[in-house]
């Protein structure tokens, strides 16, 4: 029986075993780098162990040290999670010879299926593995990480000219995400619909397919919101997708929880891949069956037998993944500290942050999963964007908008989704729409708490008070008075200004305003602000065509041959930042010349910092 469990990973994913863990009373143990000392995973275990390693993201891939760990902190049980080295075969094997359990499917399985190009010669699928045997006819095809997930590591290409650059990038993308850098090339089927069937099967033969989901709603091959089972499938094709599952488990004697991935397109179901391991979006499976998917794998891990018969489905789920990224910036991933993050009753979250936590550069994005659950899917759907609506979420930009606007597009509540949905919408769906009267109902909060003690009106006439914000990247300029009896604004009529609440009336209408502040970041409801100063610092001040790190980061790479004096045209790549895993290339705004490049391979930058300055001919 197993008594104490290493949880070979991190965040969301270390929080989410741990509870499960928890309830069927066995010691957690967690491991961490030196940038999660204080990572709330390494707060909620019963013990934690630090992983040194040559930088935060290289750790959770030193498998030897965790395997050290649990060893050392007496575990007898190491859970991978999904991510890191959750598909390493080697991993699996070194768990086992050190006389731990392995909570996941067999180290053959995990070889067979864990690399994309194995597992489709499995299923009787060729790759084009070399790229030399793309031509024009091929086209577009995807780059793939072989050991990858989470969107890292893919790239589409629809020109030849761009395939060497794509394959340099994933393969960077994938060594560093999942320590290794294989790629593949593979035919891109544009406008299909991304369908999984999460499996679980124990040691006694039993094979459970429970039911489908639908991924289709990705961004940069990274999902976005997922929900079971996927809508609009004929039975002939559940039944399937079903059959193609099972086939696969059993082709591999495939033991634990996994998922097995299609692209439906035409009515036709494409295999994909397998992943042997736990998916991000588990809970909506969990959530439509009923079910505790790690508890189950904790039970097949102790030789327990599966019932002959999974249970049944009931109502619909929908899940939705909150990530931490500024749409106005290029979706460039958001650091900083979460100051607070709730959702309303009803909803799960899934989420390795708590109120006070920083986010940092070293990792993923997502902030947490929030997960309704309801008999159909249309009322699955309206409580998710309802509570994500309602969600207070105070800190970093974050993808919420797009969220909401996603769960209430026509395209996707009627079910007639595909993978395409974000190509076709995603400018409609990002467009700036902020509260007008936010930025009114943050000037009065803040000039609340200065009116003093004769209330800050004049004897006098005088102008206006005037304060600027810049939300969704844009500047907003309000103002106001201070009278006799109180604030005053045109247009509106206020009922009450305090520092956390202010009440507008328009039309006769009155709305509320929570207001929440934290420095120069101000949260009406849900509406984030960045107050701006009256006079712009003369020192944040850059030359023309200056370009700026979006975020937190690494420079991995430099365009070859590039100096200070080079010309170069708009839209060349100059240099490449790894920021949470991922690369974000840095192009020429303008064609002219470079005038100025401090920064090297290696240099870690803040975000705002200069990389390079372009002068336009």
């Amino acid at each position: 029986m197993i008594t104490s469990v290493l949880v070979a990973n991190r965040g969301e994913i270390a929080c989410r075993v741990f509870r499960t863990c928890r309830q069927w009373g066995i010691r957690t143990v967690a491991v961490h780098s030196d940038a999660d000392a204080n990572a709330l995973h390494a707060r909620e275990a019963d013990a934690a162990v630090r992983l040194p390693g040559a930088s935060p993201a290289d750790t959770y891939l030193r498998g030897d040290l965790i395997v050290k760990a649990a060893v050392a902190a007496g575990a007898d049980a190491v859970h991978p999670g999904y991510g890191f080295l959750s598909e390493n075969a080697d991993f699996a094997r070194a768990v086992r010879d050190a006389g731990l359990v392995w909570i996941g499917p067999p180290p053959e399985a995990v070889e067979a299926m864990a690399s994309k190009t194995r597992a489709k010669e499995l299923m009787g699928i060729a790759p084009l593995t070399d790229p030399t045997d793309v031509t024009e006819a091929d086209l577009p095809v995807l780059v793939k990480a072989a050991a990858g997930g989470g969107g890292r590591g893919m790239r589409v290409v629809r020109d030849l000219a761009d395939l060497d650059a794509a394959l340099t990038a994933a393969r960077a993308e994938a060594t560093s995400a999942f320590g290794d850098g294989e790629v593949f090339v593979e035919p891109y089927l544009e406008n299909g619909r991304h369908v999984e069937v999460q499996i679980l099967a124990d040691t006694h033969g039993t094979v459970w397919a429970l039911g489908t989901r639908d991924c289709s709603l990705q961004r940069r091959h990274q999902k976005v919101i997922e929900e079971a089972p996927a809508p609009g499938l004929t039975p002939e094709l559940t039944a399937e997708l079903h059959d193609l599952a099972v086939r696969a488990a059993r082709a591999v004697d495939y033991v634990g929880a996994g998922t097995v991935e299609f692209l439906v397109a035409d009515g036709r179901a494409h295999f994909l891949e397998m992943n042997t391991r736990l998916q991000v979006e588990h809970p909506v499976t969990e959530a439509v069956f009923g079910i505790d998917l790690v508890a189950l794998q904790l039970r097949v891990a102790e030789g327990h037998a599966l019932e002959t018969d999974p249970p049944r489905a009931r109502g619909h789920a929908v899940e939705a993944r909150l990530y931490a990224e500024d749409p106005a910036n290029g979706w460039a991933p958001q650091t900083g500290r979460l100051h607070r993050l709730t959702v309303p009753d009803g909803i799960r979250l899934d989420t390795g942050y708590t109120d006070g936590d920083d986010i940092g550069v070293h990792y993923d994005p997502m902030l947490a999963k929030a997960v309704a659950h309801a008999p159909t899917r249309a009322e699955a759907v309206r409580r998710l964007a309802g509570a994500l609506e309602r969600a207070v979420i105070h800190g970093p930009v974050t993808n919420r908008d797009l969220l909401v606007r996603s769960l209430r597009h026509e395209e996707f509540t009627s079910g007639r989704m595909d993978t395409g949905f974000y190509d076709r919408h995603l400018t409609d769906l990002t467009r700036s729409a902020p509260d007008p009267l936010a930025p009114l109902a943050a000037a009065l909060a803040d000039a609340s708490t200065r009116t003093g003690r004769f209330g800050g009106w004049r004897n006098l006439p005088s102008g206006p008070q005037v304060k600027r914000y810049a939300v969704a990247g844009e500047e907003h300029e309000v103002r106001y008075h201070h009278t006799r009896t109180g604030l005053t604004a045109e247009g509106v009529h206020v009922v009450r200004a305090d520092p956390g609440l202010v009440v507008l009336e328009t039309d006769g209408v009155q709305r509320r305003f929570d207001i929440a502040r934290y420095g120069d970041r101000v949260h009406v409801n849900a509406t984030a602000l960045t107050a701006l100063p009256r006079f712009p610092d003369p020192a944040t001040q850059h030359a023309p065509g200056s370009l700026l790190a979006p975020m937190p980061g690494t420079v991995v790479r430099v365009a070859e041959g590039l100096t200070e004096g080079t010309t170069v045209q708009a839209g060349q790549p100059l240099l490449w930042l790894e920021a949470m895993k991922m690369e974000h290339r840095i192009t020429a705004p303008v064609t002219g010349k470079l005038t100025a490049l401090p920064v090297g391979v290696g240099r870690q930058v803040e975000m705002g910092a200069l990389l390079a300055v372009v002068e336009s001919d």
